[in-house]
Protein backbone atom coordinates (compact mmCIF):
# COMPACT_ATOMS: atom_id res chain seq x y z
CA UNK A 1 0.00 0.00 0.00
CA UNK A 2 1.36 3.41 -0.96
CA UNK A 3 2.07 5.70 1.96
CA UNK A 4 2.89 9.36 2.36
CA UNK A 5 6.18 10.08 4.11
CA UNK A 6 6.69 13.40 5.86
CA UNK A 7 10.02 14.92 6.83
CA UNK A 8 11.39 18.20 8.11
CA UNK A 9 9.82 18.43 11.54
CA UNK A 10 11.80 19.29 14.62
CA UNK A 11 12.39 21.73 17.44
CA UNK A 12 12.68 25.43 16.69
CA UNK A 13 12.55 28.63 18.70
CA UNK A 14 9.66 31.04 18.36
CA UNK A 15 10.16 33.24 15.32
CA UNK A 16 12.08 30.54 13.50
CA UNK A 17 11.31 28.62 10.33
CA UNK A 18 10.87 25.04 9.22
CA UNK A 19 10.00 23.42 5.91
CA UNK A 20 8.01 20.21 5.88
CA UNK A 21 8.11 17.86 2.91
CA UNK A 22 5.85 14.98 1.96
CA UNK A 23 6.40 12.41 -0.75
CA UNK A 24 4.59 9.18 -1.62
CA UNK A 25 6.41 5.91 -1.12
CA UNK A 26 5.13 4.73 -4.52
CA UNK A 27 2.90 5.82 -7.36
CA UNK A 28 -0.35 7.56 -6.48
CA UNK A 29 -2.50 8.37 -9.48
CA UNK A 30 -5.05 11.09 -10.11
CA UNK A 31 -4.38 13.15 -7.00
CA UNK A 32 -6.95 15.92 -6.93
CA UNK A 33 -5.68 17.72 -3.87
CA UNK A 34 -3.05 17.55 -1.16
CA UNK A 35 -2.90 19.19 2.22
CA UNK A 36 -1.45 19.52 5.68
CA UNK A 37 -3.34 18.91 8.89
CA UNK A 38 -2.08 19.28 12.42
CA UNK A 39 -3.08 18.01 15.82
CA UNK A 40 -1.92 19.57 19.05
CA UNK A 41 -2.15 17.70 22.37
CA UNK A 42 -5.72 17.66 23.65
CA UNK A 43 -7.07 19.34 20.51
CA UNK A 44 -8.87 18.18 17.40
CA UNK A 45 -7.04 17.68 14.15
CA UNK A 46 -7.35 20.78 11.97
CA UNK A 47 -6.67 21.66 8.35
CA UNK A 48 -3.68 23.98 8.06
CA UNK A 49 -3.30 24.30 4.29
CA UNK A 50 -4.52 22.69 1.09
CA UNK A 51 -3.61 22.83 -2.58
CA UNK A 52 -5.51 21.62 -5.62
CA UNK A 53 -4.24 20.10 -8.84
CA UNK A 54 -4.40 23.58 -10.41
CA UNK A 55 -2.25 24.92 -7.55
CA UNK A 56 -5.13 26.83 -6.01
CA UNK A 57 -4.35 27.13 -2.29
CA UNK A 58 -6.20 27.47 0.98
CA UNK A 59 -4.65 28.50 4.28
CA UNK A 60 -6.19 28.51 7.73
CA UNK A 61 -6.60 32.02 9.14
CA UNK A 62 -4.18 31.20 11.95
CA UNK A 63 -1.29 30.65 9.52
CA UNK A 64 -2.01 33.16 6.74
CA UNK A 65 0.98 35.39 6.10
CA UNK A 66 3.32 32.93 7.82
CA UNK A 67 2.92 29.56 6.05
CA UNK A 68 3.14 28.73 2.36
CA UNK A 69 1.99 25.49 0.76
CA UNK A 70 3.40 24.34 -2.55
CA UNK A 71 3.39 21.21 -4.64
CA UNK A 72 5.61 19.59 -7.24
CA UNK A 73 3.06 17.95 -9.52
CA UNK A 74 5.70 15.99 -11.43
CA UNK A 75 6.42 13.75 -8.45
CA UNK A 76 3.51 14.58 -6.14
CA UNK A 77 5.77 16.10 -3.51
CA UNK A 78 4.15 18.52 -1.10
CA UNK A 79 5.83 21.25 0.92
CA UNK A 80 4.88 23.51 3.80
CA UNK A 81 7.15 26.48 4.42
CA UNK A 82 6.54 27.72 7.95
CA UNK A 83 7.92 31.10 9.00
CA UNK A 84 7.51 33.21 12.13
CA UNK A 85 6.62 30.09 14.09
CA UNK A 86 4.74 30.46 17.36
CA UNK A 87 4.48 28.10 20.35
CA UNK A 88 0.84 27.52 19.41
CA UNK A 89 2.03 25.98 16.12
CA UNK A 90 3.37 23.05 18.14
CA UNK A 91 1.64 19.91 16.88
CA UNK A 92 2.01 16.74 14.88
CA UNK A 93 1.70 17.69 11.22
CA UNK A 94 0.12 15.23 8.80
CA UNK A 95 0.30 15.18 5.02
CA UNK A 96 -2.76 14.09 3.05
CA UNK A 97 -3.55 13.29 -0.56
CA UNK A 98 -7.01 12.88 -2.05
CA UNK A 99 -7.66 10.75 -5.16
CA UNK A 100 -11.09 9.49 -4.27
CA UNK A 101 -9.63 8.11 -1.07
CA UNK A 102 -8.00 10.27 1.58
CA UNK A 103 -4.46 9.04 2.18
CA UNK A 104 -2.63 10.07 5.35
CA UNK A 105 1.01 10.22 6.28
CA UNK A 106 2.31 9.06 9.63
CA UNK A 107 2.91 12.59 10.90
CA UNK A 108 5.94 14.63 11.87
CA UNK A 109 6.36 16.50 15.15
CA UNK A 110 6.88 20.26 15.13
CA UNK A 111 7.77 21.83 18.47
CA UNK A 112 8.13 25.58 18.86
CA UNK A 113 9.74 26.76 22.08
CA UNK A 114 9.05 30.18 23.56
Amino acid sequence: QVQLVESGGGLVQAGGSLTLSCAPSGNIFHIAAMGWYRQAPGKQRELVAGIGSNNQTHLADSVKGRFTISRDNANNTLYLQMNSLKPEDTAVYYCTAYNGDLIWGQGTQVTVSS
